[in-house]
């Protein structure tokens, strides 16, 4: 099977291991990770790149609904296959139920990821989940991100308590692919200045190898993801399958 697999590149390593060892032909196409802050212009890259794309059995989509930049997303001659899930949180994490309980036990928490922070293009941004007033926090420190540099809007926030008020943990998601000391340091160094706990969290590749390889016989499970067939689209459902056909 040839798999046309498009991906956040806040994704990249992770990706690359699964699809370096998936039983099917898989190339992969790098999306700029800003482009979640602005959902509609992700959804337009995406939909271009489906129209554009031929000659694969299977176009995969390595993003959750992630501010619903993926709903309205219509299969052309290729099914699409997309993970179960609102956002890269649960691909790092390796399950729905993982995810529920971070967001259940851990609210306020800023996630570091490697390739999250190394591949950092300046448009701001942050790995957040739980945190009621997350949303608000984000939209204020885009705007200051656009008015003044990303520099000037990280003190601006830093001073204005923003980022305090609203996070409470830093976690780092190692996934196991490559030496992230580096990173690690920078969130437990962040963690310190902030007065946030600091929590190492082990990522699990299940839901990213499960993607790229398929649960046999061609076939994805539909429990986990989503397969959209030509002229179908992805629709949110308002439920703990988060998306459906439409």
């Amino acid at each position: 099977m040839r798999i046309k697999c498009l991906v956040c590149d806040a994704l990249a390593r992770p990706v690359y291991w699964c699809a370096a060892q998936s039983p099917h032909i898989v190339d992969i196409h790098l999306i700029q990770r800003g482009l979640h802050n602005t959902p509609m212009e992700l959804r337009a890259v995406l939909q271009e790149q489906i129209d554009q794309t031929k000659g694969y059995d299977r176009i995969v989509l390595v993003y959750g609904l992630c501010g619903q930049s993926t709903a309205g997303l219509v299969a052309r001659s290729i099914p699409l296959v997309i993970p179960r899930c609102h956002d890269c949180i649960t691909l790092f994490l390796g399950s729905r139920e993982r995810y529920n309980d971070q967001f259940n036990n851990y609210s306020g928490t800023y996630w570091y990821v490697q390739d999250y922070i190394e591949r950092d293009d300046n448009s701001g941004g942050a790995l957040s989940l739980g945190a009621a007033a997350a949303v608000d926090v984000q939209k204020e420190y885009d705007s200051y991100v656009q008015k003044y540099g990303k520099d000037n809007a990280d003190y601006l926030m830093e001073i204005m308590g923003g980022w305090q008020n609203h996070y409470r943990r830093a976690a780092f998601i190692d996934m196991g692919v490559s030496n992230s000391t580096a990173v690690e340091e920078q969130a437990k160094s962040t963690a310190a200045r902030r007065g946030w706990t600091y929590d190492r969290v082990a990522g699990d590749l299940v839901l990213l190898r499960r993607l790229l390889w398929g649960d046999g016989d061609d076939q994805w499970d539909e429990k986990d993801f989503l397969t959209v067939q030509p002229g179908q689209s992805i629709q949110m459902s308002y439920d703990e399958n988060v998306i459906k056909v439409g």
